[in-house]
């Protein structure tokens, strides 16, 4: 028997045989080339057939790992598109006469190495997308099909790495589990395999051999260790690990249509977090009570220019069925920051986490902003509908909000469109600024919900892209959990609800706390809803006042 060991990144047993990945081993030769202009044309054109590749892997993907995992390729199109990396293959070809093919392979590693050398961990990961795109564009030019990862059996993949493309391109009914030498837990296979409860090990290093091909394995997602060739002990030991496992998830799936319910009696809703249609299967399978927060800027993110009404309307109007009078809330288009979309010309912002973002877009382009409203009330006919707006600061931005929700309503009566009249309104508490007014907020809307990560960053101070500051981000800071105790107090004493949407949602060292502040809800990924009911219902708060003091003070 062999160990391999490695770092674990998606919890599991796996016990199958090996399957080596290879990579295509593209072979690019220089040559000089006589008629530029022919070679340029040869370009573009595997230039727009990579680009329409990685359109139907943006659709295979939204399909089957949702609509946040797939934007790797939206970002992988773009960066086909950009002009840097563009005009640096082009001058290869043009000032060099060289080769397509050659100039591509020598434009990706120095762009590779530029971003691997950068001390930003965001930029190095994007010396992989590099690579990638670089590869699928050379097999274009070579007329070379990208290889093969289907399998007739049940296979653990091992390669030494694996590119965003080339996992979502495997059949995952045939993939027991991932190993690779290299990656990082933030890998897109790491969160691929986690999205898809797939174990994974990753950095084996060089001891993961092509030998290894064929033989008898397990891999243990948990402890990152991988067993070749297992004896009796070990195979027996793993095989009761796994099916402990596997029992677990058999008593998650048992909560199914249960209440979320304390032992003491406290009820407590538990809806599901999504980024677009996609998402929907995975949070009617894990039997999510409603949608807490539909992201509709992936509307936006999907477009090469602004989404009309209908096409809202309609996608709106699909949730909301699919939903089947479940709660379905809409947070209107929240873009700027870290999301930017070219064709909103927003400029180049000093501190965009401070600055035209969310709300404020909205506000500062009416056109927008009821075009969006329009169709989300016309959608409204089809569900329970709530819209809630982010990044609100001030009592100004609600009431300007409620009259051209007037405005909207109005038009629609004047045309004959029906609408529900009954639409919840609500705001994110995610600024300090909304926290405290939110005694005066609560009085305008109907709900609050809490975006716990803006809310930590503006709180602590603290970039939550800058993995430099991950030490100094303490997400059960006091100065937080007051804040989150102060909105909910103000929310309930001035008739409003209260829920949390953000990553602290699903945090259950977190969850009697929330109980005990008396939060109304709380939204999490589809993949937590059954964890959550089950730390619910097996708690019970014997004094709430006493836990809050402990906590709080």
């Amino acid at each position: 028997m062999t160990e391999l060991h490695g770092k674990g990144v998606s919890g599991g047993v796996a016990v199958g045989r090996v399957k080596f990945h290879k990579q295509d081993d593209l072979c690019v030769k220089r040559r000089h080339i006589e008629d530029a202009a022919a070679e340029k044309e040869r370009f573009e054109k595997a230039k727009e057939l990579t680009i329409d590749e990685l359109k139907e892997l943006y659709d295979k993907a939204l399909r089957e790992i949702g609509e946040a995992n797939a934007q790797i390729f939206e970002i992988h199109q773009m960066m086909l598109d950009d002009p840097d990396y563009v005009e640096s293959i082009l001058n290869f070809i043009e000032k060099q006469n060289l080769n397509a093919e050659y100039a591509v392979a020598v434009t990706s590693d120095n762009f590779a190495e530029m971003f691997s050398s950068m001390d930003d961990e965001y930029m190095k990961g994007r010396a992989a997308d590099v690579k990638d795109i670089s590869a699928r564009l050379i097999r274009n030019l070579m007329n070379r099909s990208g290889n093969g990862t289907d399998s007739e059996e049940e296979t653990i993949i091992f390669a030494d790495d694996l590119a965003p493309s080339e996992t979502v391109q495997m059949d995952k009914s045939k993939v027991l589990a991932f190993c690779t030498a290299e990656g990082s837990a933030n890998s897109h296979t790491a969160i691929l395999a986690r999205t898809m409860n797939i174990p994974a090990v990753i950095g084996i290093g060089s001891e993961l051999s092509e030998e290894f091909d064929g033989r008898e394995a397990i891999a243990d997602g948990f402890s990152g260790v991988v067993y070749i060739d297992p004896d009796e002990k070990t195979r027996e030991i793993m095989l009761k690990k796994r099916d402990e496992e596997l029992r677990k998830r058999e008593l998650l799936q048992s909560l199914k249509n249960k209440d979320n319910v304390t032992l003491d009696g406290q009820r407590i809703e538990v809806y599901a977090n999504i980024g677009g249609l996609g998402d929907l299967g995975a949070v009617l399978a894990n039997d999510a009570g409603g949608v807490g927060l539909f992201r509709s800027e992936f509307l936006y993110l999907e477009s090469s220019d602004y989404p009309d009404e209908e096409t809202q309307f309609q996608c709106y109007k699909t949730v909301l069925e699919r939903m089947s009078g479940k709660k379905v809330i809409i947070r209107t288009l929240d873009i700027g920051a870290d999301k930017q979309i070219d064709y909103f010309e927003l400029g180049k912002e000093e501190n965009p986490a401070l600055g035209l973002r969310a709300i404020r877009i909205c506000l500062t382009r009416p056109e927008i902003f009821k075009t969006q409203l329009r169709a989300l009330y016309r959608a409204s006919v089809f569900g329970s509908l709530g819209i809630m707006f982010p990044m609100i600061i001030s009592l100004e931005e609600v009431r300007q909000i409620k009259h051209i929700i007037e405005q909207v309503k109005k038009e629609l009566s004047d045309e004959g469109i029906p609408f529900a009249e009954d639409v919840e309104i609500g705001i994110m508490i995610e600024t300090p600024a909304a926290v405290m007014i939110s005694d005066i907020l609560a009085k305008e809307v109907d709900f609050f919900s809490v975006g716990t990560n803006d809310l930590t960053q503006y709180t602590l101070a603290l970039d939550r892209q800058n993995p430099k500051l991950d030490a100094f981000c303490d997400t059960h800071h006091k100065a937080l959990l007051r804040m989150i105790a102060a909105a909910a107090k103000n929310a309930h004493e001035n008739g409003a609800w209260i829920g949390i949407c953000g990553e602290l949602a699903g945090d259950t060292e977190l969850t009697e706390v929330f109980l005990a502040m008396g939060i109304d809800e709380l939204s999490v990924s589809p993949a937590l809803v059954l964890p959550l009911r089950e730390k619910i219902r097996n708690t019970h708060i014997e004094s709430k006042d006493k836990l809050l003091h402990d906590i709080l003070n």
